[in-house]
């Protein structure tokens, strides 16, 4: 810390010390002074003052010739009226609504993978993104879905009471 103290003091002292000392062949302010008093320096041209020019009467500004937004660009010109064809009134197909119950939604579980127990009965992983599921086939899973067939890479599912069978491929996720 006392490094960096010193170090800032040697920065602002030499920030401030003088420039080098005015050479010989700079002359002073004194030396100057005489020099300006031993011959006179020559005069510059001047051009004459109109004076005229300053009581002249000029135009006043006019609402006409103002403008401000004169260097703004012309608006486009107005596109072309369309050209309207006379049409023939047909009655448009009516769409009829399905009947019956609304789909099911998709089952929101995943499928992680398969564990083939010594006595070779398989069960699968599932997840719902939050909580790991074990189960095997013919077992209902999270309450709500009913596992139909473990595969290597897929299983099968349907909701509880049989609606909605889905396949579900292996995420890994």
């Amino acid at each position: 810390m006392g490094g960096g103290i010193v170090t800032a003091l040697v920065l602002a002292i030499w920030m401030m010390w003088p420039a080098a000392p005015p050479s010989a062949s700079v002359p002073t302010a004194r030396a100057r002074g005489t020099q300006q008093s031993a011959k006179p320096a020559a005069a510059a041209p001047v051009a004459p003052v109109k004076l005229d020019a300053l009581t002249a009467g000029r135009q006043e500004p006019s609402d006409k010739a103002r403008n401000p937004f004169r260097y703004q660009p012309k608006p486009a010109p107005p596109p072309p009226k369309p050209v309207e064809m006379p049409t023939q009134v047909t009655e448009a197909p009516r769409q009829t609504m399905p009947t019956g119950p609304p789909p099911l939604p998709p089952i929101p579980l995943k499928f992680l993978g398969s564990l083939t127990r010594a006595d070779g009965e398989q069960w699968a992983v599932l997840s719902d993104g939050k909580v790991p599921m074990y189960g095997r086939e013919g077992d209902i899973v999270d309450g709500r879905y009913r596992i139909v067939k473990i595969g290597a890479e897929s299983i099968e599912l349907t909701y509880a009471d049989g609606r909605g069978r889905q396949v579900v491929r292996l995420t890994g996720q």
